[in-house]
């Protein structure tokens, strides 16, 4: 199973993921901010960074762009109510990003999830 850093503004919905992931046999670390996530990704090590796109301090797109800078080999994936507008072409997103388009069923994301690690 894949170890997850979450990073959701959204507490009720991160708490919800984080649960779900957890219930499908994932180890989950969860936060509300972005940077709070990067400062975790500095010094622990992840199979997918799962991050909402729109949040406050530092959003989704350049979380992930450290991310990836930090460690190539991790796996991205965007949640997000606003992916036509929020991916902005002047700061671009991991070329490998996987987005997920709220509202979603929790299926589909551990599907999802289940996919990116069997393309390890």
């Amino acid at each position: 199973m894949a170890r997850i850093l979450l990073a959701e503004d959204d507490e009720s919905m991160r708490r919800f993921l984080a649960k779900a992931l957890e219930n499908a046999g994932h180890e989950v670390v969860a936060f509300g901010q972005g940077d709070e996530a990067h400062r975790c990704l500095k010094r622990d090590v992840f199979d997918i960074l799962l991050t909402d796109i729109v949040m406050p301090e530092m959003d989704g797109i350049e979380l992930a762009r450290l991310a990836a800078e930090l460690d190539p080999t991790l796996k991205i994936m965007f949640i997000t109510g606003f992916a036509a507008v929020a991916l902005n072409p002047e700061v671009p997103a991991p070329a490998e990003a996987k987005v997920l388009s709220k509202p979603f069923h929790l299926r589909d994301l551990v599907a999802e999830v289940d996919r990116l690690m069997a393309a390890a």
